[in-house]
């Protein structure tokens, strides 16, 4: 009697263990596309390079320092360095013939950052960066 108590308890606890595990993927990956959707955002143009560009002198302007820039692949990184050390990489790709998609990756030392403030200056700061390009204005 004993015996069949202590199975059901732990019948029940392994179950419930495997419930929890699998809601907590679910819950992982809802996260992942919050955070992904706060660092990605469309531009309608269809020029890589002035779009390239752009992110670069946004970065600058930010105070980044680029590490590192390849035109061909699409992708930007740079480090911040001011009492702490900030890297950000960027990628850009087309979206059909009419947009590019700008994607941010930020870390802080090395812990991804997923607060929205820091991706939402970027993406202002940006924004305002492609409008005069687009005016050609320097």
């Amino acid at each position: 009697m004993k015996n069949a108590i202590f199975m059901a308890i732990a019948a029940s606890l392994i179950f419930t263990g495997c419930q929890t595990t699998s809601q907590r993927l679910l819950d992982s990956d809802q996260s992942q596309l919050k955070l992904r959707s706060i660092q990605t955002k469309a531009f309608d143009t269809a020029d890589k390079e002035k779009t390239m560009r752009s992110v670069i002198a946004t970065l600058q302007d930010l105070e980044f320092v680029i590490d590192k820039a390849d035109l061909a692949v699409g992708v930007v990184s740079a480090t911040k360095l001011s009492g702490y050390m900030l890297k950000m990489s960027v990628t850009v790709s087309p979206r059909g013939e009419k947009q590019m998609i700008v994607r941010a990756n930020a870390q802080y030392n090395i812990t991804p950052v997923t607060d929205p403030e820091p991706y939402q200056e970027f993406f202002a700061a940006l924004s305002k960066s492609m409008f005069l390009t687009a005016q050609n204005i320097d």
